[in-house]
């Protein structure tokens, strides 16, 4: 009976680990989804939604720089505390720096069509696939850092849909779908940030001017 209770409380606490750890996910990827929205502020008020990306990005970091040195500010710190991942803790949160960066730079690079697939793939491709890995991955892959087949799975599904709501081709979606979906398998951590949107957009630029 008393190895039953303990067994008992053992499996409560990580029921409870793994809950706070889905919260947190799910907090974490509907402000990475979010991103979505971007491309179409972009048409009709360019210059403003780059002015506020580039003064998130900086007000952001200070923010976090003095998170960290025990002086944060209320508002921003606590969303960062929340949205932080365990391997996160007590440093800095890069997530939403090469978030910003990986959009920024899709968009100075590349027409705005071609950034805003990059940029599809980015917000629903890489944002779904850690909710699936959380919610279904019980299958991890060789040599990815804990990436599971469930994540990677609906990484391609959400970019094959993101992409062929967009460009209405099956062949050049499906091709988007298989690039996000090994460039999302890769251990980069939040540097996948930067990857994506700047490589499936340019993938769809050339595939879109062959």
């Amino acid at each position: 009976m008393k190895e039953d209770a303990q067994y008992n409380i053992i499996s409560g606490i990580i029921s409870r680990q793994r809950i706070n750890s889905l919260k947190k996910e799910i907090f974490r990827k509907s402000i990475h989804i979010c991103s979505a929205f971007v491309p179409l502020a972009l048409k009709y008020f360019y210059r403003p939604v780059i002015f506020l990306l580039l003064f998130a990005l900086v007000f952001y970091s200070v923010s976090e720089l003095l998170r960290i040195k025990n002086h944060p500010i209320p508002l921003i710190s606590k969303i960062t505390e929340t949205a932080a991942r365990k391997r996160d803790e007590n440093k800095f949160v890069l997530g939403p720096v090469t978030l910003v960066i990986g959009i920024l730079l899709a968009v100075f690079t590349l027409p705005l069509p071609s950034a805003t697939v990059g940029i599809f793939a980015l917000s629903f491709g890489d944002g779904l696939a850690s909710l699936g890995g959380k919610l279904m991955g019980k299958v991890q892959i060789p040599g990815c850092h804990g990436k599971t087949v469930a994540g990677s799975l609906t990484c391609f599904f959400a970019v094959y849909i993101a992409s062929f709501c967009y460009c209405r081709n099956t062949f050049v979606s499906l091709i988007l779908a298989v690039v996000a979906m090994f460039l999302e398998m890769l251990p980069l951590n939040d540097f996948d940030n930067v990857l994506i949107p700047i490589s499936i957009g340019s993938v769809y630029f050339y595939i879109s001017n062959m």
